[in-house]
């Protein structure tokens, strides 16, 4: 990172949050990502709390990037690119609100970013579906357990991973490849 470069912060929601935690730590300008919990009410939520579709929080994950290698408008792309954003809370086999996909916005800049590509994403009809993706303001992350961190990484082995994350980052790979960390 340069010297001086302030970071960002994205909080995103798409699904399983291993599987958007993965792409992005592919992602040149991402520092880093940490997978947790947010868009909820309950305070300092476990993992099997929200796994039960009553803590109101999305798996998301939260990532610093320096601005001057990636825009938020990019990270965003990419994460359009990666989850389907037209079926409500779900993603795959994976059902129920912690699934919603969702765009936590940390300021008014990052809401306008994302509501004007939500429009041209539509217009475009890059989905037969229109995108349900929420666009809501930031409440408090917070970070998963441990176990759940880097979790392709450590588990590619996995099943979920092999069948799910691993075909992910591939499409990513072929799609975003000049964004990728070298």
């Amino acid at each position: 990172m340069s010297q001086g470069a302030s970071l960002e912060v994205a909080t995103l929601a798409g699904g399983c949050f291993w599987c958007i935690e993965a792409v992005f730590r592919e992602i040149e300008g991402v520092e880093n990502v940490v997978s947790g919990y947010t868009g909820g009410t309950t305070v300092n939520p476990t993992y099997e709390q929200v796994c039960t579709g009553k803590t109101g929080h999305a798996e998301a994950v939260q990532m610093r990037f320096n601005p001057a290698k990636i825009s938020y408008r990019e990270i965003l792309e990419i994460f359009f690119s990666v989850h389907d954003p037209t079926t409500p809370d779900r993603q795959g086999v994976d059902v129920g609100t912690q699934y919603r996909s969702a765009v936590f916005y940390h300021n008014q800049q990052q809401k306008a970013v994302a509501e004007k590509l939500i429009g041209e994403l539509n217009k475009a009809h890059v989905w037969k579906e229109s995108i349900v993706t929420q666009i809501v303001p930031l409440g408090t992350f917070y970070p998963a357990e441990d176990y759940h961190r880097e979790y392709f990484s450590r588990h590619p082995e996995q099943a979920y991973c092999q069948t799910v994350i691993s075909p992910k980052v591939s499409k990513l790979r072929k799609r975003w490849a000049k964004q990728l960390k070298k």
